[in-house]
């Protein structure tokens, strides 16, 4: 996958660029050149969360798009060290593993820091913001009109 790291497709995962159609083909193109997996298992990828997600997840997420993304929860506010190091680990997350389920937030490394979650360093709305950007982080691994 390193060798094809400058694609276009591939940069768009990488900087969570939402994806088209034509970005998927070219994708299946990358694998089977990579001789990553059968056309079995790129069946099955593209059948379970999708290609963009299982490619991404791979890849990962460049950490400054995961920032930029992130930015839309944190900007204009002042976090507390503990606010601020739950979403440092959102970031870090992400660009480990390109996505992240928000059912991850109530778990170990994150429950670390907020014993019971996100609710317990923020509000519930901003609770909400923070999971629509990781789904939204995810949805941009899809091409419009699949599902995830």
């Amino acid at each position: 996958m390193r060798r094809h790291d400058t694609h276009v497709a591939l940069q768009k995962l990488r900087r969570n660029k939402p994806l088209t159609a034509i970005d998927i083909q070219e994708l299946e193109g990358i694998l089977a050149a990579a001789a990553i997996g059968t056309s079995a298992d790129i069946d099955r990828a593209r059948e379970g969360e999708g290609l963009g997600v299982f490619v991404r997840s791979l890849v990962g997420l460049d950490r400054d798009a995961a920032t930029d993304a992130l930015s839309t929860f944190v900007n204009g506010r002042v976090l507390s060290a503990n606010q601020h190091d739950f979403v440092a680990l959102v970031v870090q997350h992400l660009t480990a593993n390109g996505i992240m389920a928000p059912e991850l937030l109530y778990e170990p490394p994150f429950t670390d820091i907020a014993t019971g979650g996100p609710e317990g360093l923020f509000a519930d709305a901003e609770v909400g913001v923070l999971i629509s950007v990781i789904e939204g982080i995810r949805a941009n691994a899809v091409p419009h009109g699949e599902v995830a």
